[in-house]
């Protein structure tokens, strides 16, 4: 006995205004070239951290490395930080953060 198809074809001509377009190279969005400069900068900033930051220790150290490895993990994504939180992200292996005071009664 043969196994029949059970899928049937589309008609292009009978598909509804809420069918879904068909997705092409003509959807994505082309970056600018000041875009692209940022991004190339910001690479070179974030591998010169992770290189600069190798010999550090501390408890703070190994979180913000791994923070700088997963901004170079997700460039393709668009959420990007802005300014100042990249270069708080670019500083993090660096600054050593405050110690915790004991309470003391």
């Amino acid at each position: 006995m043969a196994i029949r198809s059970k899928l049937t074809t589309r008609d292009d001509s009978a598909s509804g205004a809420g069918a879904p377009k068909p997705s092409g190279t003509s959807a994505k969005r082309e970056p600018t070239a000041e875009e692209k400069a940022t991004r190339k900068e910001r690479v070179v900033a974030a591998k010169d951290a992770l290189k600069r930051s190798v010999g550090l220790r501390g408890d703070h150290v190994a979180p913000a490395r791994s923070a700088i490895q997963l901004f170079l993990q997700r460039l393709n994504e668009p959420r990007q930080p802005d300014d100042a939180a990249f270069k708080d992200l670019l500083e993090a292996p660096f600054r050593v953060p405050p110690k915790k005071r004991e309470q003391r009664r």
